[in-house]
């Protein structure tokens, strides 16, 4: 079998490789650009639960913000220990539902984005939760 590489089949590829390996290069030295664990990581955290929490509809922040605080308050209640029946029963009551998937997604991309360091608390306060039941 001879190889392919030897023959120049590859050659275009090795030249796009070298061109993004400078573009990368230059993006980092003006400091545009890091890569993974470089990077800011509380940037990505924070966009990761903006984006989740915009693209989905029913909870209307005013601002990426207000959507920030509110996610991080969530922390704080977590960190402090507040148990998760409590905690869904106040987002329903601040978004004006009574969806608790809402409720609970919200909350767990807090925990999963924001405080991630809290996921094991959350998960304790939340092990025994059960919704109510829908319906007459």
């Amino acid at each position: 079998m001879s190889d392919p590489g030897a023959r120049g089949q590859y050659g275009r590829y090795q030249k796009v490789g070298w061109l993004l390996a400078l573009i990368a290069a230059g993006l980092c030295l003006a400091g545009v650009w890091a890569p993974a664990g470089v990077a800011d990581v509380e940037w990505d955290k924070k966009m990761a639960f903006l984006i989740q929490v915009t693209a989905r509809p029913g909870y209307n922040f005013p601002s990426p913000e207000a959507a920030l605080a509110y996610g991080e308050a969530l922390c704080e209640n977590i960190a402090s220990g507040r148990p998760y029946p409590v905690m869904i029963g106040e987002v329903q009551n601040d978004f004006n539902t009574t969806d608790d998937y809402q409720a609970s997604y919200l909350i767990d991309r807090a925990a999963n984005e924001l405080c991630p360091e809290q996921i094991w608390q959350l998960r304790r306060s939340a092990a025994h939760y059960r919704p109510a039941p829908v319906g007459p």
